[in-house]
């Protein structure tokens, strides 16, 4: 059986005393909800009525079928360890052998794969230890819940995504339509396709958007000037005509005057509206 963690054993400790049940109960329970990956738990132990099984969210089972206390207490029990499951981890890492490293799911078996950073580990060493890790087929992944990273090596590559909110657990591959990976956390199944990546991998950072295009403003278009000669003329011809009523009002004053004749002004009166 694997020590636990600080962590682990002081949520056993805790959950025993409070509950009233043995720390090899609480243990049976921790160890099933962490191969579970903290979403459910399949166990058996005398204490808790034989064979049993819990879902985070779902119906729990016991071996007592007609025992609804016992029932209650193994979904109490399960809730709280799911809790703490997500909070830290409950094993120490396994040890490196022969410059491999040896990965641990939580409740789970020992899987080694060939590391490719420094330290003996294959992620990036300012990720400090992983709460669980551990292999599928191709795929290595640790998990560091503390930093709210998923370090993930498919076939040889790295990549460290965000895992934001998510406190992230068991792992498992969808099969229908491609390899994405799978891993579940406190709000249910994350896909990693949907996780951000940080690092390594094809990140790719979103283009700039285009900065918007400067409107030039409508200037008015600028009144046609008239042309100097057309303005003389038309000056022109309204001088010349006030010039001639003044002149045509002078002539009939002297003739009024006696100082021309009826056919001077006559002659002089066509000559200047001739004119106009």
């Amino acid at each position: 059986m694997n020590t636990l963690t600080d962590h682990g054993a002081a949520l056993q400790a805790d959950l025993s005393q409070r509950y009233g049940v043995s720390q090899d109960a609480v243990r049976c329970l921790m160890d099933a909800v962490s191969r579970g990956g903290g979403t459910q738990a399949q166990f058996s132990h005398n204490e808790l009525g034989g064979m049993g099984q819990w879902s985070s969210g779902g119906m729990t089972m016991v071996g007592d079928m007609f025992n609804s206390g016992l029932q209650a207490l193994v979904s109490n029990l399960c809730g709280e360890i799911s809790n703490g499951y997500f909070q830290g981890a409950f094993y120490p890492p396994a040890p490196q052998r022969s410059g491999s490293y040896q990965g641990q799911q939580q409740g789970g078996p020992s899987m080694s794969f060939g590391n490719g950073f420094g330290g003996g580990n294959w992620w990036p060493d300012e990720l400090g230890s992983p709460s669980s890790s551990g292999s599928q087929n191709n795929l290595s992944y640790a998990i560091f819940p503390n930093m709210r990273r998923l370090a993930v090596n498919l076939n040889g590559q790295v990549t460290v995504y965000d895992t934001g909110d998510h406190m992230i657990g068991g792992v498992g591959q969808q099969q229908s339509g491609g390899a994405d990976w799978t891993f579940t956390s406190q709000f249910g199944t994350v896909y990693v396709s949907q996780l951000r990546v940080v690092s390594g991998g094809d990140q790719q950072q979103p283009e700039p958007a285009p900065a918007p295009m400067q409107q030039q403003p409508v200037m008015p278009a600028p009144e046609p000037m008239q042309e100097p000669a057309r303005a003389q003329q038309a000056y022109g011809a309204s001088g010349d005509s006030d010039a001639i009523f003044a002149a045509l009002e002078k002539l009939g004053s002297l003739r009024d005057m006696g100082i021309l004749s009826d056919d001077e002004f006559s002659a002089k009166k066509s000559e200047l509206l001739a004119r106009l």
